[in-house]
């Protein structure tokens, strides 16, 4: 998991060292819990931390979507977090395409939830996949 971040750090830093995005730091330590979160998903289909962080969150996710009576939207939680439960380590979960799917409700939540706009999020995005794809690179490395 280090190396991930290691990873990831060094790219958001090129990112921004060569001028092409150039955030505030409230947006960078944003981008930066999307990247370390990213890098922890492969991984949340064992007991580790990754596991606890993510289903904590969703465990408090659903229980705020339930309290506001959104249980359409607190079924859909519920029924996507059992996914990591349907194949065994280094399943889907580790997978090109899952480090693009994954990630993909900090796009649409937005725009379904609060018709905003998907444009302001897509750094957070990217530094999602980012992160993930670190962690697949790292685990066919190590």
């Amino acid at each position: 998991m280090t190396g991930a971040l290691a990873l990831t750090g060094a790219a958001v830093a090129a990112t921004i060292w060569l001028g092409l995005y150039r955030p505030n730091l409230e947006t960078m330590l944003g981008i930066g819990v999307a990247a370390v979160l990213g890098g922890l998903f492969p991984d949340v289909d064992t007991d580790s931390k990754g596991r606890r962080l993510f289903y904590s969150a969703a465990l408090v996710a659903d229980a705020y979507l339930f309290l506001r009576e959104h249980y359409r939207q607190a079924a859909i939680l519920g029924l996507f977090g059992l996914l990591p439960a349907v194949d065994g380590h280094r399943g889907w979960t580790h997978t090109w395409w899952a480090a693009l799917l994954v990630p993909s409700p900090i796009l649409w939540a937005p725009m379904t939830l609060l018709h905003q706009p998907w444009q302001p999020l897509a750094p957070y995005y990217l530094a999602a996949v980012v992160g993930y794809l670190s962690h697949l690179l790292l685990d066919r490395t190590g």
